[in-house]
């Protein structure tokens, strides 16, 4: 977690993986097979490249020599440049009588150390210096052919140009066409490569951030809850001790009184065991310095006037017979719903809401719905929002359900028991 960025800049590729060697040996034998083919084919028909060739058995083995550094041609691009321009010129210089394949060779050596040499420096200047070479080659080729043929040769000639100066220009025009795509393509190789390391790099980065948000936001929903909880606990004890002290007080001189003192401490008593052993449930012990309010269902109000002055329309209805509840219950429903219409204002780009709440005969059940954009709205499927509602939720032995409506728009539940749970 929290790695720094690398200095991308100095970034190396690194090496070919065993597929892709695989792969550099394939092309390899296709290319191999092609040469020797294609020098069968030419010595067939006797169009040689350069007019004249040596015997077709050592035609064949410079055919076979060209093609096979390209088997290693990803795990050693800077030897495989080096070997197949020195066989490339050996080849020209016997005039062997296939040009074509050696020159995709050479572009696929060019190409492969632009694309994968790690040490950029040497990438660049190699492959100059091999088009360098090659162009120096080229310019000595054409000084040995001196005197160049005479014109009456270039029989079908009609352009505007001399037929010997439009063979060269032609050559040069060529070549250079040839080498600057080799440059070029290597180089947007690496740049692509470059960048989805970079991006690889990131998205990690994003992965691991995330997961780390992810548990904080747990930790401190967990926390939050705890607050809540040990206000009213705090609440229960307290009372438990007035009634107990009213009751050590009161058993010489009032019996009903004490008796009625000593039953309000037994209820009491149950309903703070009730909380604790729902909060033990799902939260571990977490200290905290800090205390606020706690919410309830009185509230509700609030929450509905804050998402209509957000421009919601909202409509709030209580259903049933209104009855006190416990107080772990009341701020459950309150987080409940501020979650759910929280979500609705920020994600659900919807116009309108409701929020009803059902005293029924068991249980406590707060329902929050909206025409908005149903599950491709909400940002929290699974995440910190419905989790947090799910544990809260949890902690009373109650019921959450969220999803999308038939119709239109989400729907979120919650079901609270509100019967006392025997101690």
């Amino acid at each position: 977690m929290g790695r720094d960025e690398p200095d991308w800049s100095r970034w190396r590729r690194p090496g070919p993986t065993s597929a892709q060697q695989r792969i550099d040996v394939g092309i390899a034998a296709l290319v191999l097979v092609g040469a020797l083919g294609m020098t069968v084919l030419i010595n067939s028909m006797g169009a040689f490249a350069f007019g004249a060739a040596p015997g077709l058995p050592e035609q064949l083995i410079w055919s076979a020599a060209l093609p096979l550094p390209l088997a290693v041609r990803r795990r050693y691009p800077f030897a495989v440049l080096v070997v197949v321009g020195v066989l490339f010129i050996g080849a020209q210089a016997r005039q062997i009588g296939d040009n074509l394949i050696p020159s995709i060779v050479l572009f696929l050596a060019i190409y492969t150390e632009g694309a994968w040499e790690r040490n950029r420096v040497v990438a660049r200047w190699s492959r100059i210096g091999v088009i360098v070479v090659m162009f120096g080659w080229l310019a000595m080729s054409i000084v040995i052919s001196l005197p160049w043929p005479d014109i009456s040769e270039f029989e079908d000639a009609a352009g505007p140009l001399d037929p010997r100066l439009a063979s060269f220009l032609y050559g040069v025009v060529f070549n250079v066409m040839f080498f600057l795509a080799a440059y070029w393509f290597g180089n947007t190789a690496w740049l692509s490569a470059h960048r989805r390391a970079e991006l690889a790099w990131r998205a990690e980065q994003l992965r691991e951030s995330q997961e780390k948000n992810t548990r904080g936001a747990i930790v401190a929903e967990r926390v939050r809850i705890a607050r809540d909880l040990h206000d009213v606990v705090a609440h229960h004890v307290s009372v438990m001790g007035v009634q107990a002290g009213a009751a050590r007080r009161a058993l010489d001189k009032d019996a009903a009184l004490a008796r009625n003192a000593l039953q309000t401490v037994e209820e009491t008593a149950r309903t703070a065991i009730s909380d604790l052993r729902g909060l033990l449930g799902v939260l571990r012990a977490e200290d905290s310095d800090q205390r606020e309010d706690t919410p309830g269902l009185d509230r509700l109000p609030e929450l509905v006037s804050s998402a209509r002055s957000a421009g919601l329309e909202v409509r709030h209805g209580v259903y049933g017979e209104p009855r006190p509840v416990p107080d772990g219950v009341a701020v459950s429903a309150y987080r409940v719903v501020q979650e759910a219409l929280t979500n609705v204002v920020k994600h659900a780009g919807a116009r309108s809401a409701e929020v009803r709440v059902r005293y029924l005969d068991t249980a406590l059940e707060v329902e929050i719905t909206d025409d908005g954009r149903g599950a491709a709205g909400r940002s929290d499927g699974g995440g910190f929002g419905l989790a947090g509602m799910r544990e809260r939720v949890a902690v009373h032995g109650g019921e959450l359900e969220a999803g999308p409506r038939r119709d239109v728009g989400y729907r979120v539940r919650a079901s609270l028991p509100v019967g006392a749970r025997e101690a």
